[in-house]
């Protein structure tokens, strides 16, 4: 009895064992591939494999063992596979002896570099195959919208309308919208890009913050991820392959920021130049080699320097050391010098210029872009616009070209060197370039140099004596360091101050003479002393000596106060306080040995000007 009773149990778990078997077979079977080339070489299959990426989605790479390297799409299942096959041969795409290839024929994946899809499962074929496969009545049904149109009367359309009629029955409803593309027939219009169109639409893309990948014109997973992310952000069915009629209106965005600046070619033939330019904004004003100017004509207040002289590196280097030198290329930004070119970037609170240099055939042709600051989006579309569309034409700026009537020593080629905010002035006190000076000379300041082009730093500073300390970022070495006085000078006696009385007019400072009035100052302050001496404001931080030549003191800044003192009365910080601060931050300042004979007048002068130092504070 058992052994009957066995038998259809052993045939159920033998069917049962089979059945499962050919389920997972036809399982595997479904999940395929298009191959649709095979290279003898690594080298070569990675080529095609990524040439095929800028055309096909999916595409991947494995090796098929004997040395030769399979490029496939997929995996789908077993009809999409189909259908993409057949559309990819039909419009040229693949190979016409692509086929259909099993997982199982693949080895180790070499495309994309790092990935591994074998196993992942199939994945739903590119977008746009789904709607081949419908009948072409059901989907023109679908895809077509019902437009319903009142007809007009008859009568009407020859002026006969009859009395009560509704005059709305007699307009005929708007025309329905030309329809868009389907997906399908978007891609086949992709496919006509240029490399350069497929690459404007990841710039687009990027700018409207959806992409954030190389611009290589290649429409990968990242690619069709964005746009797909675009069209769910712009009402648009999220397909991942735009329609010309989207693609026009995410350039139109992309674009929209240009929209009134009158974005045009402008060819300069004596510059030699040609280039994209705002001419809503900036128009022609003259030429001053090297520039021809182009100065605001608009709202905004834009300008354009076009670049144009002969030279060789040398002259390139020199304009690039000049040009940083000039009000319109503020401080702030970044600077790149390189073999034949540079770039330079300079922003405050009211600009932002960015200028492009390049030196070829000894040629320096390039353009100063000047805009508004906070305006960034405008600017840096107008900046790559005239960037990729500059062309050198064979003309140079002549040198004698344009009006050379406005000179003047604060301007280069019709341009303002930048000025500082303030310049005082300062002495050595130690023989590593540390500088003494008055406070006013530092406050608020995002840079100070000393004599113009030493950057210094701020190290210690005193409001209530109106003394600060700096030392240079690189270090000097001083013709001349002051002495501080060991000895209280005689009332009445001779001093002199040395200073840049006109804030860096002259090259060096000068000397103006008087006398000690008092040791102290009009309250009694003894850190103070009095001075008879008509000094100007850019003499204030500059040394007091007696006629010794030593440092009794600082020339302090004239206050604004209710009480107007007459014009020549001065007061200078004592030399002691400042031998004091300085030795708190450390440096080497000395006290005169002895007391000396007077100094010559021409050894006074020489000693001055070797220790005497320009500060400028710049914004």
């Amino acid at each position: 009895m058992k052994r009957f009773l066995f038998a259809p149990v052993a045939m159920f778990l033998a069917l049962s064992l089979s059945w499962a078997g050919l389920a997972r077979a036809q399982s595997a079977e479904d999940v395929v591939w298009v191959q649709i080339e095979a290279q003898p070489s690594l080298a070569e299959a990675t080529d095609r494999a990524r040439a095929y990426e800028t055309l096909l989605d999916d595409v991947s790479g494995f090796s098929l063992g004997g040395g030769w390297y399979g490029i496939a799409v997929g995996p789908y299942r077993r009809a999409d596979a189909e259908l993409v096959l057949r559309s990819y041969v039909r419009d040229g795409l693949v190979p016409r002896d692509s086929f259909i290839q099993q997982s199982n024929r693949f080895r180790q994946q070499f495309w994309p570099v790092g990935a591994n899809v074998l196993d992942t499962g199939v994945i739903d074929p590119p977008a746009g195959f789904e709607a081949e496969t419908a009948d072409p009545e059901t989907a023109t049904a679908e895809t077509t919208p019902e437009v319903t149109t009142t007809p007009l009367d008859p009568a009407a359309t020859e002026g006969d309308s009859t009395a009560g009629e509704d005059p709305a029955e007699t307009i005929a409803a708007p025309a329905p919208p030309e329809p868009d593309e389907t997906p399908a027939e978007a891609r086949r219009s992709e496919r006509a890009l240029s490399p350069a169109e497929r690459r404007d639409l990841q710039v687009a893309l990027q700018w409207a913050g959806f992409y954030d990948a190389a611009i290589d014109g290649a429409f990968g997973r990242g690619t069709r991820a964005s746009m797909g992310e675009w069209q769910s952000a712009n009402g648009y069915d999220q397909t991942g392959v735009l329609t010309t009629r989207q693609r026009a209106a995410l350039m139109a965005q992309y674009n929209a920021v240009l929209d009134g600046l009158g974005l045009q070619m402008v060819r300069d033939e004596k510059a030699g130049i040609e280039i994209m330019m705002p001419t809503a904004e900036v128009a022609f004003a003259r030429y001053e080699p090297p520039f021809a100017h182009y100065d605001a004509s608009g709202n905004i207040g834009a300008r354009v320097l076009l670049i144009s002289q002969p030279g060789n590196r040398d002259t390139l280097y020199g304009l690039y050391d000049i040009m940083q030198t000039l009000e319109i290329v503020p401080l702030d930004g970044p600077r790149e010098r390189k073999r034949d070119s540079f770039e330079l970037i300079g922003e405050n609170g009211s600009i932002i210029s960015q200028t492009q240099v390049s030196l070829e055939n000894g040629q320096i042709k390039g353009f100063t872009l000047i805009w508004p600051a906070g305006d960034e989006d405008r600017r840096r579309r107008v900046i790559a616009e005239m960037s990729k569309s500059l062309t050198r034409l064979p003309a140079v700026l002549d040198a004698a070209a344009g009006n050379n009537d406005a000179q003047a020593i604060d301007l280069v080629a019709g341009l303002q060197i930048r000025q500082p905010k303030i310049a005082r002035s300062g002495f050595f006190i130690d023989s590593n370039g540390a500088v003494v000076t008055t406070s006013e000379a530092v406050a608020s300041c995002t840079r100070v140099t000393l004599d113009a082009d030493t950057d210094a730093t701020v190290v210690a500073t005193d409001d209530a004596s109106g003394l600060a300390l700096l030392k240079p970022e690189s270090r000097l070495a001083p013709l001349a360091v002051a002495e501080f006085s060991n000895s209280a000078p005689r009332l009445q006696s001779e001093i002199s101050v040395a200073g840049y009385s006109y804030e860096g007019v002259l090259s060096a400072a000068t000397l103006t003479f008087g006398a000690l009035s008092d040791l102290k100052g009009l309250n009694g302050e003894d850190t103070l002393k009095r001075l008879a001496v008509k000094a100007q404001p850019g003499d204030s931080g500059g040394p007091v000596f007696d006629d010794n030549g030593h440092v009794v003191g600082m020339l302090l800044p004239r206050t604004d106060s209710d009480r107007k003192l007459p014009e020549d009365v001065s007061f200078a910080l004592d030399g002691a306080v400042i031998l004091k601060a300085a030795q708190n931050a450390g440096l080497n300042s000395k006290m005169a040995q002895s007391t000396a004979a007077p100094i010559a007048p021409r050894d006074l002068t020489l000693r001055a000007q070797g220790m005497t130092v320009l500060v400028s504070c710049w914004e």
